[in-house]
C-alpha cells in the first residue's frame, strides 16, 4: 500500500502545473469556462490564473448524469463513513468484527446474486457494474477514507483520479482492510483493486467506459461462542473476549470477485438530426469461493459416518459469466430508448466428489441468448419514467426475466412521489445449487430447481415538512429458496408475502436536530421461513454548528439503533449463508445499541469519532448479531474522509 501512496503523490506533484495556463495557448484554454474561476493577475501580466471550484470535480456511473463531489457536512454522513463498507447499513446488524458481514434484518434482493456464485455474507462490500464511479476533474484528485479496526488493524480506501487532456480520465482505487477482532479466530482481511477509465472524443460522437475490478473478502470462521450463558451473565472471566471458547479452531473462507468491463457507444450521424447511437458492452466476470480448514473440526463431526473418506479439507466453488451485448440507442432530451441483443456463456463448478448416494456434477455450463432494453421519459420536469427489461433463455439455468419500473412525479410543488413495480424470475443463486464438503451432512445438489420469482410493489412520498419521507413496500416471493436448519437448500411450495411500511423525518430547533427512521415489517405468510423483527428503528439526536471562527463545523450527538426481539436465522460459516434456527437457537434483539459521537469538518477533511455501544460501559453486553455471535462491545470508532483537490 505504501508504494501506491508514493505513486499517487508523485503524479499529483507532476501535474500541479496544470493549474496555471497561458491565455495565449488556444489548445489549453477552454472557449467557455462554465465552472472554473478566472483571476486576472494584472493588466500588464500575460498570465491568467485558473482557480477551480467544487463544480470542477465530478463523477458519474456509466452513461448517467454527472454529480459534483459532496463536501457538505450533512447528518447522513455519520451513518455512512462510520461503517467499514461506507454504506448506510440500516436494516442490518454487524458481527463483532468489521469486515465479517451482517445479519440482514429485513428482506433484501441482491441483483449481483443473479446467475452467479455470491454467498450472501460475502456480498456487503461487493461493487456491481452500476456501482463503479468514473470521474471528470480539472486537477489531480485523491480521496482517503480511513476506519479503525477491532483490536489490531485498520481499513483504508484510497482513490486517485486525473484527467489527461480534456477528454480522458483514469482512476485508481485500492481498499485494504485487516481487523483481528476481539474473539478468537475472527480475523478479517479484505481488499479491493479498481482501475477505471472514461474517454469522450472531441466531437462527442464516441464515448467509452472501462474498468478492471478485483475484490477479496477473506475471513477466519470461529463458529460462534461455546457458552452463551457466561456471555449473557457478564462473567468476569469472560470479559477478556480472547479467552472465550469458540466452536471452530482452524476454518476460514475466501471469496474472490474479478471483472473486466468495457462499454462504448458511437453516434455515426449528426446527433441533432439523427439522435441514434450504437452501443457495445462486453465483460467477463469470475467468482470463486473457498472454504479451508487445517483439520477436521469436532464441532461438525458426531460419528465417523459424518466424514467423507479421503476428501480434501479445502473446497472450492466458482462461476463465470462472459457477456456480449450490442444495442441501438435513440436519445434526445425527453425520450431515451435503447434495446439490444445479449449473448452469455455461464459456468458453475465445484470440486469433483464421489458419494454413494449423491451425484454432484463437477461443472455446469451453457450458452444463452437474450434481449435487454431501457426506457427513460422526462416530461415538463415534473414526470419521469425509468424502465428496464432483460430476458434470456437457457436450458441448464432456466429462463431469466427481470424488469424494473420506476415513476417519479411532482403533483404539488416540493412534494415528490416515487412509485415502483419490479419483477424478477431467476434461477436460485448458485450457492444453493451444489456444495461439496469433507462432511457428509453438508453435501447437496439441488436438482431440477425452479425459478424463484419476486414481485415488488412500493414507493415513497417526500414531503417538505420536516424533510419527511414515507415509504411502503410489498414483496411476493414464489418458490422462495432458503436453507433449512440442517443447511440443506429448499424451495417453498407456497409464496412468501412481506409488507414493509415506515418513514424518515428530521426535526430541527435552532442548532439542535432529531432525525428518526422507523420501519414496521411482517412476513404475512410462511413466517417461519423468513424470520424478521417486526420493528426496526433509529434515532439521531445531534447539535450542529460552525466553530473556531467558521474555520470548522461540528456535529455532536447520540445515535440509538433498535430492533425488536425475534427468532433469528443462524449464520452457517461453511456456506457463508443463513439457515433456519435449530434446537439450540434462541431469540435476539430487544437491546438498544447506542453510540455517542463528535464529528468535525475542517476544509475538505471530515472526522467521525464515536464511542460505540456505550451501554456496555454501564452494564455487560447482551446483544447478538446472530445466535452465538455477539455484536461488538464498547469501542472507540474513528472514521476519516479526506478530499485532496490539487
Amino acid at each position: 500500500m505504501k508504494y501506491l501512496f508514493l505513486i499517487i503523490f508523485f503524479l499529483a506533484s507532476f501535474t500541479k502545473a496544470q493549474v496555471i495556463v497561458n491565455k495565449t495557448d488556444s489548445n489549453m484554454l477552454e472557449k467557455k469556462l462554465k465552472d472554473t474561476l478566472v483571476i486576472d493577475s494584472g493588466t500588464k501580466d500575460s498570465l491568467k490564473i485558473f482557480r477551480p471550484t467544487i463544480n470542477d470535480y465530478q463523477y458519474q456511473t456509466q452513461f448517467s448524469e454527472k454529480k459534483v463531489f459532496d463536501t457538505a457536512m450533512s447528518f447522513n454522513k455519520t451513518f455512512v463513513f462510520s461503517q467499514y463498507n461506507n454504506r448506510d447499513n440500516f436494516g442490518r446488524v454487524q458481527f463483532a468484527n468489521i469486515g465479517s458481514g451482517f445479519n440482514p434484518l429485513s428482506y433484501e434482493l441482491n441483483s449481483e446474486q443473479n446467475l452467479s456464485l455470491l454467498p450472501t455474507n460475502k456480498s456487503y462490500g461487493i461493487l456491481g457494474i452500476n456501482d463503479i464511479k468514473y470521474y471528470d476533474v480539472k486537477t489531480p484528485t485523491a480521496t482517503f477514507i480511513y476506519h479503525t479496526a477491532m483490536k489490531n488493524g485498520a481499513a483504508l480506501q484510497s482513490t486517485y483520479t486525473q484527467n489527461i487532456g480534456k477528454r480522458f480520465n483514469f482512476a485508481l482505487d485500492y481498499m485494504g482492510l485487516r481487523s483481528q477482532g476481539f474473539y478468537r479466530n475472527s480475523l478479517a482481511a479484505n481488499n479491493n483493486t479498481l482501475f477505471s477509465g472514461h474517454y469522450t472524443s472531441k466531437s462527442g460522437n464516441y464515448e467509452l467506459f472501462a474498468h478492471y475490478l478485483h475484490q477479496n473478502v477473506n475471513n477466519q470462521e470461529n463458529g460462534g461462542i461455546v457458552n452463551d450463558d457466561l456471555f449473557q451473565s457478564g462473567d468476569s472471566e469472560f470479559r477478556n473476549r480472547d479467552r472465550a471458547l469458540v466452536n471452530l479452531a482452524s476454518s476460514s473462507s475466501q471469496y474472490s470477485y474479478r471483472r473486466y468491463y468495457l462499454s462504448h457507444q458511437l453516434t455515426p450521424f449528426n446527433a441533432e438530426k439523427f439522435p441514434f447511437r450504437i452501443r457495445h458492452t462486453i465483460f467477463n466476470q469470475g467468482n470463486k469461493y473457498y472454504y479451508h480448514q487445517d483439520g477436521l473440526e469436532p464441532y461438525w463431526v458426531t460419528t465417523e459416518a459424518d466424514v467423507v473418506t479421503g476428501f480434501p479439507l479445502s473446497t472450492k466453488k466458482y462461476s463465470n459469466n462472459f457477456s456480449n451485448t450490442l444495442s441501438l440507442v435513440f436519445d434526445n432530451e425527453r425520450f431515451k430508448l435503447d434495446a439490444g441483443l445479449r449473448y452469455q456463456m455461464l459456468k458453475f463448478g465445484v470440486d469433483q466428489i464421489t458419494l454413494p448416494n449423491l451425484m454432484i456434477p463437477s461443472e455446469m455450463k451453457e450458452n444463452r441468448l437474450g434481449a435487454v432494453g431501457n426506457l427513460q421519459i422526462k416530461l415538463f420536469d415534473k414526470f419521469q419514467v425509468n424502465s428496464f427489461l432483460e430476458i434470456s433463455k437457457g436450458n441448464q439455468f432456466g429462463n431469466y426475466v427481470k424488469t424494473t419500473n420506476n415513476i417519479k412525479f411532482e403533483p404539488i410543488k416540493d412534494y415528490f412521489v416515487n412509485a415502483k413495480v419490479n419483477f424478477q424470475s431467476s434461477y436460485p443463486s448458485f450457492n444453493y445449487l451444489a456444495n461439496v464438503s469433507a462432511y457428509n451432512n453438508f453435501n447437496y445438489f439441488l436438482n431440477d430447481a425452479k425459478n424463484q420469482s419476486v414481485t415488488e410493489i412500493g414507493g415513497n412520498v417526500n414531503l417538505k415538512w420536516f424533510q419527511t419521507q414515507l415509504f411502503a413496500n410489498y414483496f411476493r416471493i414464489d418458490n422462495y429458496t432458503y436453507f433449512d436448519a440442517f443447511a440443506m437448500p429448499k424451495q417453498s411450495e407456497n409464496s412468501v408475502n412481506i409488507s414493509q411500511i415506515g418513514g424518515d423525518a428530521t426535526f430541527s430547533y435552532g442548532k439542535f436536530h432529531l432525525n428518526t427512521r422507523l420501519q414496521f415489517q411482517n412476513a404475512l405468510t410462511n413466517k417461519e421461513l423468513l424470520p424478521m423483527p417486526s420493528f426496526i428503528g433509529r434515532a439521531n439526536f445531534f447539535f450542529q454548528s460552525k466553530a473556531f471562527k467558521n474555520a470548522a463545523e461540528i456535529q455532536a450527538g447520540l445515535k440509538v439503533y433498535y430492533f425488536s426481539k425475534f427468532a433469528s436465522r443462524e449464520y452457517f460459516p461453511v456456506l457463508n449463508e443463513y439457515i433456519l434456527p435449530n434446537a439450540d437457537s434462541f431469540s435476539i434483539g430487544g437491546q438498544p445499541i447506542a453510540d455517542l459521537y463528535v464529528n468535525m469538518k475542517v476544509k475538505r477533511m471530515f472526522f467521525f469519532i464515536e464511542g460505540q455501544q456505550i451501554g456496555t460501559v454501564i452494564s455487560h453486553n447482551k446483544s447478538y448479531a446472530f445466535p452465538h455471535y455477539p455484536v461488538y462491545d464498547f469501542r472507540l470508532n474513528i472514521g476519516i474522509l479526506w478530499y485532496l483537490f490539487n
